[in-house]
């Protein structure tokens, strides 16, 4: 059978080992077939995790990078980027979830469409608890308020891109769970051609989610902040615009029957042009940092 050795798996990994006794012998067979390349990234675990995958490392095929201690879920993705190699790189999760076949459906669709990055989409067969859908969807709607995002499930982890542009931009990312989110922010913000694709899910093998409450906020403040890079006027302008309307509304009425100006009024109308000017200094900064990173 024929090979194409353009493709590199990385896969994160804290504490999985049960799991990953059960998906990389499967994921090894599968990537020696089509000449891929797996890169596991063991991210401090303290489960046996390392010493039972070094028994599977592989020079040629299978890379083991070990952190010493845990540095979040996208600092190990980042650690994968920068040691792949290929054209191409898919993120997948190390609980069992994701599967074998989705690899090789992404990786087709990518060298069909020439997409620069294909999302994994979980639409229509996520389990996730109501608490967990809801915070979900809230991500969403926030970042398609505040930038056009053509993407529904932004949060997928199974991601293959295009490698020199992954490893351009991760220093945009943050270290945390909110590094899926934001990475399909960032290219589609550079106006690269991102694509959404239909994977299945799987049920976790064993273990339990470390997605937390802390997580959502964490994705929060991150968008903010993505959003404040690329588009500044997004948050600012808003806000001036708000706050002077606000001091308008109080301020006339009071004027009007001659009781002079009122202070607050005067607070709220210079806090608006205080943002306004925030945002135009934002702009500039926003545009000299994008220009550095292209």
């Amino acid at each position: 059978m024929k090979q194409d050795k353009s493709l590199t798996v990385v896969m994160p990994a804290f504490n999985e080992k049960a799991n990953l006794v059960i998906i990389v012998p499967k994921l090894l067979a599968k990537c020696k077939e089509k000449g891929w390349k797996l890169i596991l990234v063991n991210d401090g675990s303290t489960d046996g995790t390392l010493e039972e995958m070094q028994k599977f490392e592989d020079n040629n095929l299978f890379t083991i990078v070990n952190n010493k201690i845990n540095r979040g879920y996208g600092a190990a993705i980042k650690t994968g980027i920068e040691t792949c190699s290929t054209e191409y790189l898919i993120t997948v999760d190390a609980d069992g979830q994701h599967r074998i076949e989705d690899i090789e459906k992404l990786y087709n669709k990518m060298l069909e469409t020439d997409a620069d990055l294909i999302v994994g989409s979980r639409k229509g067969n996520q389990k996730s608890g109501n608490f967990k859908s809801l915070g979900k969807w809230f991500i969403r709607m926030l970042a398609k308020a505040l930038m056009p995002v053509p993407i529904h499930d932004l949060n997928s982890g199974m991601k293959i891109y295009r490698t020199n542009l992954a490893k351009k931009y991760i220093g945009l990312t943050p270290d945390t769970m909110a590094f899926s989110e934001i990475i399909t922010l960032i290219f589609i913000s550079y106006r690269h051609y991102v694509l959404e694709e239909l994977i299945v899910v799987e049920e976790r093998i064993s273990g339990k989610s470390t997605i937390r409450l802390q997580t959502a906020f964490q994705t929060f403040m991150e968008i903010i902040n993505i959003v404040i890079l690329f588009n500044p006027a997004k948050i600012f302008l808003p806000i001036s615009g708000i706050c002077i309307i606000i001091g308008l509304i109080i301020g006339i009425p009071i004027i009007i029957a001659g009781s002079g100006v009122s202070t607050g009024s005067l607070l709220a109308f210079f806090s608006g042009i205080l943002f306004f000017l925030l945002g135009l200094i934002a702009e500039q900064l926003s545009m000299i940092r994008k220009s550095r990173n292209q």
